[in-house]
């Protein structure tokens, strides 16, 4: 009784994606995740006779608790428009061209990526600034779509999974009940040879590669010129973001800052697309009526280059809407599913069959990843498995961070690899690739679970500690 709801979601979902395609987040999944919950629903009610209020009060929770997400989904839509048209992004991808040699661009885009979100704390944040104008730099070099977001993502996972200030970090010491500086200092056995991988893989790709098409830079780079006021000015624009980023201001407050600002410096910065953007038209009512457009809503300008037209075209808070009816699509079903119990009638079971640190460490690692594809949310993932296997660890003689550290080996890096994860959706629509496109090329994400499994298989710097008094009793073996 317990799987079958999660059979029948995942069955569904899986449908959508073959039906669908690429479109199967704008609607389709959202359909099929309701129908689950309701399904999920009536199997609670009439078959372990448990009243819809219960639901009802797990969905209510669950989408309350995603009030700050939402938020912060709105002022990212928004501040990936205005930096665009503001030329901000453009400027980064100018200078990136200039600067980057195209052979160890891939490579380069991945040490990035890692550095700004181990600083952002946030992958989010990584992919929808610095990202976006690597990723649009790549296209205009000709690199693979799909190696290009393969190396933004697997930067931006790897430093959301070693900054003390990622929400992910925070929340799987937390739940675990570990130190967040012993949490993280710990992950570097598992995340250090994960690193190494991506570090060869991108830099042989980088030189093995072959461009699409006859790329001509100079032409590139002369359209960015032309359609945009290129200066370094500009760039205080991301290191005021990221200033704010360290000064700890909430996330959702940095972000519209930095929209906001980006907002007026289209006006001030780009006299030419601040034109095209008010019709032409001059006075208050047009500046004000192009400046929340460009926020709010879909903006499109002429640069003379098509595939910078593209690239320039942007949606601002409306770009985010299907996602933000899927996150409360997947909230409600994750209701459901707590209500029910199912997760955890599921996980006592599993816990009957481990009696090694290696087949409750892979336990672990596969719940996460189950969770990821049935609850949808990065967050959820992190949460449930660490309430279900934090007694199961403890029991067994191992420290807190094994299970923290495993949370975030599995919960954290695939969240990303899951189509209809809260994480995929966006990282794909602020990228403007698929799921499964990227999939296949996102390195750190892939192997970082793998080699969890054999580190702790192969016993390699398990921490354990007394199961009566919890008292550290082997540091390292």
């Amino acid at each position: 009784m317990a799987i079958t709801p999660i059979v029948i979601l995942i069955a569904l979902l899986a449908t959508a994606v073959i039906v669908f395609g690429d479109e199967s987040t704008s609607g389709a999944a959202q359909a099929v995740l309701l129908t689950s919950a309701v399904i999920t629903a009536c199997i609670g009610i009439f078959g372990l006779k448990i009243p819809w209020k219960e639901f009802e009060k797990s969905i209510s929770e669950n989408i309350s608790d995603t009030a700050p997400v939402i938020l912060i989904l709105l002022m990212i839509g928004a501040l990936t428009a205005t930096w665009m048209l503001s030329g901000v992004v453009p400027t980064m991808i100018y200078y990136g061209l200039k600067i980057i040699h195209p052979k160890v661009f891939i490579v380069v885009t991945f040490i990035l990526c890692a550095m700004i979100s181990v600083l952002a704390g946030s992958s989010w944040t990584a992919v929808g600034t610095v990202g976006i104008a690597l990723f649009g730099a790549g296209e205009l070099i000709g690199l693979p779509a799909g190696w290009m977001a393969g190396a933004i993502l697997s930067g931006a996972y790897l430093g959301d999974k070693l900054s003390p200030l990622s929400d992910a970090v925070n929340l799987a010491s937390a739940v675990a009940g570990t130190d967040l500086y012993k949490h993280t200092r710990y992950t570097i056995y598992t995340a250090l040879p994960a690193c190494i991988i991506c570090l060869i893989v991108f830099t042989v790709v980088g030189f093995t590669v072959h461009t699409s098409g006859n790329i001509s830079m100079e032409s590139h780079l002369a359209a960015i010129k032309s359609a945009f006021n290129i200066s370094p000015w500009l760039l205080l624009v991301p290191c005021f973001t990221f200033f704010l980023v360290v000064k700890k201001v909430p996330a959702a407050l940095t972000l519209f800052a930095s929209a906001f600002l980006g907002g007026i410096l289209v006006f001030l910065c780009q006299p030419q697309v601040a034109a095209q953007v008010t019709g032409g038209h001059e006075g208050f009512r047009a500046v004000f009526h192009g400046f929340f457009q460009v926020l709010s809503s879909h903006t499109t300008i002429e640069t003379g280059d098509e595939m910078l037209n593209q690239l320039a075209s942007t949606k601002g808070m409306a770009g985010m809407i299907n996602t933000i009816w899927l996150v409360i699509c997947i909230m409600a079903m994750g209701g459901c599913l707590s209500a029910g119990g199912m997760l955890t009638a599921i996980t006592e079971f599993l816990l009957k069959k481990i009696h090694t640190t290696g087949s409750l460490v892979t336990a672990t690692v596969c719940t996460c990843i189950v969770c990821n594809m049935v609850l949808a949310d990065q967050y959820m993932a992190v949460l449930l498995p660490g309430r279900m296997f934090k007694d199961a660890y403890r029991k067994m003689g191992l420290a807190p961070e094994v299970l923290s550290r495993t949370l975030g080996d599995s919960a954290t890096v695939t969240s990303v690899l899951v189509p209809w994860n809260t994480c995929a959706v966006f990282q794909s629509s602020v990228l403007g690739i698929a799921t499964l496109s990227y999939l296949p090329f996102a390195i750190f994400c892939l192997v970082n679970p793998v080699i969890a499994i054999i580190v702790a298989f192969a016993n390699y710097k398990i921490h354990r500690i007394d199961p009566e008094t919890g008292a550290e009793i082997v540091t390292a073996k």
